[in-house]
């Protein structure tokens, strides 16, 4: 199926401050299909309809970068049926949207363990990225197999192996190592569907980001729902531990 916007959006509020990087966790796709009587893989259906309309959104407001967490290493608990059904709807997504997401200038990177996914799936993701390399566009983080606890780890596995002290394994040096590596933290995280909690998505990166939280599921998730969260965002004054007035990155 094809990507057919219900309505046209409205017009691309005005920000007081924007977000130099989105990351969302797309959850409620189940609940949703659930909800209509429908199977939990047309609510990921649902969903993977859902990308386009909201990356075209967050380009709209000019946010440099966007993370979406698709597939996390917990999710392969999962039922086999589900995430084989999954992995499918990923490979076709790819296919079906990578040329227009292409034409608009959007670079593809994925986070998370490409090795750990099935063959035809890891060709696919490597060619998306490959083809996208040179936009300079949007970036849009495909989150998929990925969880940050094992994003740490691995950053600190490839500092041991190059020989690195205790003394040389810092924030920075961590931070340099990590999948978003030479990207801006998140400024804001979204989740979707109701629940209250991040899952293992970026604990890292997201230390210091504004969290978002809304019952809306996934595959209702619009332009109207990017406007209202950035919305908020914009009228946050944003600390970082400090207080107003004293140096530093608070204001």
């Amino acid at each position: 199926m094809v990507v057919q916007p219900a309505v046209a959006a409205a017009p691309v509020p005005h920000l007081d401050s924007r977000p130099q990087h989105v990351a969302i966790i797309m959850d409620g796709n189940g609940r949703w299909a659930e909800g209509r009587g429908l199977s939990r893989q047309e609510g990921h259906r649902a969903g993977a309809e859902n990308l386009r309309v909201v990356i075209e959104r967050f380009g709209q407001h000019q946010v440099p970068v966007l993370t979406l967490f698709a597939f996390s290493t917990e999710n392969w608990g999962r039922p086999r049926a589900e995430v084989d059904g999954i992995m499918r709807l990923a490979g076709r997504v790819i296919d079906r949207e990578m040329t227009a997401l292409h034409e608009t200038g959007v670079r593809l990177c994925h986070i998370g363990d490409l090795e750990g996914l099935p063959k035809g799936l890891q060709k696919r993701v490597k060619a998306a990225v490959e083809r996208t390399a040179g936009n300079t566009g949007m970036t849009v983080n495909l989150a998929f197999n990925y969880g940050g606890r094992a994003d740490i780890v691995a950053a600190v596995r490839t500092l041991v192996a190059a020989g690195a002290t205790a003394e040389q394994i810092t924030e920075e040096a961590i931070a340099a190592h990590l999948t978003t590596a030479g990207q801006p933290d998140p400024d804001l995280l979204i989740r979707t569907g109701g629940e209250h909690r991040i899952s293992n998505f970026l604990v890292w990166q997201a230390a210091y980001c504004e969290y978002h939280f809304t019952t809306t599921q996934w595959p209702d998730f619009g332009p109207a729902e990017v406007d209202a969260a950035l919305v908020e965002f914009s009228r946050r004054r944003r600390r970082f531990g400090l207080v107003p007035g004293e140096p530093g990155r608070g204001g």
